[in-house]
């Protein structure tokens, strides 16, 4: 029992701040932009698209400018493309399996690349979100039009997230060095953590699509979750903090859909949709506020962004959204939490 209380605290300690309210301040406006232009021009059906280009200002936080420029640049290849990928299948039908294979091949590639290019946060996780998220509702628009609303979304954050140079004007000697090149140890290393990502995404996205699930991306999103932890404790840290906050975040979600909640759409009857809108933007805020103190604190502000959007795009049952979400997290993170077990260097210690 003693041996578990440090475990315990660790759960629900916060991390020390860094500044954590400019970095939310900058997301904020990154996403709130682009959401009230597409609001405003009658289109809150994109507004997903939007949001997940604006993601970008997420990466290279606490990051000298001109570094920052850098992995946003990057970090914007990973997510457009995901979102690219994502609105490829939906238009062609490609659903199920094909999302499964697609999804697991293309997290694998992403942790390679993640790595290789040290993105902070971690992985690919953003750009599979992306992907499954854009895959699992109806294309609203001729696919160019997804695609360009989340380029220049990602743009402008990229923007944002370097505004602040204006008032020094000054280059930091090296700080947008890149990454030495992977080799021996470190390529080994980023091998397995990227076959990690294959079989974690590949499993619970097969479980989802075998249990008849209507939306098994996200299980396969809460699969990676796990496998960007440093070791195994924070591994399975960021898994028991994604199910928890994830449950947490729905009640947040059921607050606000359910007809029988006293929720913000029956105080602004006729609204619904700007109500939502803004939602998406304040709860950004809140998620990106928590992202580095506590992973789980975060989720219960990520959870209702990403629901919220998902119904702006394609309306569905509640009910259903919220139980296959609960079960489809829990699935996804004890799958993950599994892999990051089982599979481990040779020496590396449980």
């Amino acid at each position: 029992m003693q041996s578990l209380l440090p475990h315990l605290r660790v759960l629900h300690r916060l991390g020390p701040a860094d500044r954590d309210r400019v970095s939310a301040l900058r997301v904020a406006v990154s996403v709130a932009v682009p959401s009230l232009c597409l609001l405003a021009a009658g289109h809150p059906e994109l507004i997903i698209y939007a949001v997940f280009g604006a993601l970008t200002g997420m990466y290279g936080r606490s990051e000298p400018h001109q570094l920052r420029l850098r992995h946003q640049l990057q970090a914007a290849l990973v997510l457009v493309g995901g979102l690219g990928v994502g609105v490829l299948l939906s238009v062609t039908g490609l659903h199920s399996w094909w999302l499964v294979a697609v999804e697991s091949v293309l997290a694998a590639a992403g942790s390679l690349y993640a790595d290789r290019v040290g993105l902070k946060p971690n992985g690919p996780f953003f750009g599979i979100l992306a992907l499954g998220a854009c895959a699992s509702i109806p294309t609203p628009a001729p696919w160019p039009v997804p695609l360009l609303v989340g380029a220049a979304s990602a743009a402008f954050s990229i923007a944002v997230g370097f505004g602040g140079w204006i008032r020094g004007r000054a280059w930091e000697p090296g700080a947008n060095r890149g990454m030495p090149p992977l080799r021996g140890l470190r390529r080994r290393a980023a091998g397995l953590h990227a076959a990690r990502y294959l079989a974690a995404v590949a499993a619970a996205g097969s479980i989802g699509v075998v249990s008849g699930s209507g939306h098994p991306h996200w299980a396969m999103a809460a699969a990676a979750v796990p496998l960007a932890g440093a070791d195994l404790p924070s591994s399975v840290y960021r898994g028991l903090h994604r199910i928890v906050g994830t449950l947490l975040g729905l009640g947040v979600v059921a607050a606000v859909l359910l007809p029988w909640a006293w929720s913000p759409l029956r105080i602004f009857p006729g609204h619904g949709t700007a109500v939502l809108a803004v939602l998406v933007i304040v709860l950004q805020f809140t998620t990106e506020l928590f992202m580095a103190r506590h992973y789980g604190l975060a989720m219960v502000s990520f959870t209702p962004v990403i629901l919220l959007m998902t119904q702006l795009a394609f309306p569905a049952d509640p009910h259903l959204l919220v139980a296959e979400r609960a079960i489809e997290t829990l699935v996804g993170a004890c799958v993950g939490i599994a892999v990051v077990v089982l599979v481990r260097q040779r020496g590396q210690a449980a």
